[in-house]
């Protein structure tokens, strides 16, 4: 299933999750379907099982739909606990920049604020010059745990989403005694969507072609079986330090191309479309201002 979070126009302060049908025509508004559904991702989560197989049923039922025409789709999850990030999590990352492989996850984060949607602006910051894009492959935790095992790690993920780890690159690695927070957490530097796809209709999340596109040239162009840590080892390592809950965003890293390691780098300016593409999960676009 391809689930999202949408605002009906004309009632842009209201909150909806909803179904995507397969033809991308329409979204099942699953409160509609069914009231005493919460009207978010996060609360739907929180539901566990009975959450998505109300979500099943009212995808199989045809009834509820409203036209994507008539809908802005929001980030499929708002407000997390965490935003959970990797750093050189792709083995062609770190060669692009001669850093050597990582024996564990490096871990940092961003503010939860820092979500947008799936085609939403990012804003450029008036104190930095140096903004870079980051395609990345995310995914959101369906159940809480703590010290969870490898081997039982994907039954806590509720499924994938496309992100864009928009970094302010010199911030991240020049300013701010080097911490990587305030660089990557500006206001709009998370976009995420367009959906979240469950994890049983993804055919392998390790082996999806990833790419982002800057005024159409594509700039980084990989697949995710570069990642060094998976998703289950991602799981288990940071589940090791923090209790995970329904609705925590991790975003895993991302692959050569980006700016900052372009010779001369590129950082992106006011006017610039940033499109980033996960295969089977789909693409978020959005315009820098």
């Amino acid at each position: 299933m391809r689930l999202v979070q949408f605002h009906c126009h004309g009632d842009e302060g209201s909150v909806r999750v909803g179904v995507e049908h397969s033809d991308g025509l329409g979204v099942v508004d699953l409160t509609a379907f069914d009231p005493s559904m919460p009207s978010t991702m996060r609360g739907l989560l929180e539901l566990g099982d009975k959450g998505l197989e109300c979500a099943q049923r009212a995808l199989s039922s045809g009834q509820c739909v409203v036209q994507q025409s008539d809908i802005r789709l929001l980030s499929p999850v708002l407000s997390p606990d965490k935003v959970v990030c990797v750093g050189l999590n792709y083995r062609d990352h770190c060669l692009e920049q001669n850093a050597p492989i990582p024996k564990e996850p490096i871990i940092f984060s961003k503010f939860p604020s820092a979500i947008t949607g799936p085609y939403d602006d990012i804003t450029l910051p008036s104190d930095s010059k140096e903004v870079d894009w980051e395609v990345e492959l995310a995914f959101v935790i369906g159940r809480r745990g703590k010290h969870i095992k490898e081997e039982d790690a994907l039954s806590y993920v509720a499924g994938f989403t496309v992100a864009n780890d928009v970094s302010a690159r010199d911030w991240q690695l020049n300013r701010n005694g080097k911490q990587w927070l305030l660089g990557k957490t500006f206001d709009s530097f998370c976009p995420l969507g367009p959906a979240l796809v469950t994890t049983a209709a993804v055919t392998d999340p390790h082996s999806l072609g990833i790419r982002c596109l800057v005024n159409r040239e594509r700039v980084q162009n990989s697949n995710t079986d570069q990642m060094i840590f998976k998703t289950e080892a991602l799981v288990a390592w940071v589940s090791k330090f923090v209790t995970l809950t329904p609705g925590d965003v991790f975003l895993t890293g991302t692959p050569p191309g980006v700016g900052v390691f372009r010779k001369p780098p590129k950082f992106l300016k006011k006017g610039d479309v940033v499109e980033c593409q996960i295969d089977q999960l789909g693409s978020i676009i959005n315009r820098v201002v």
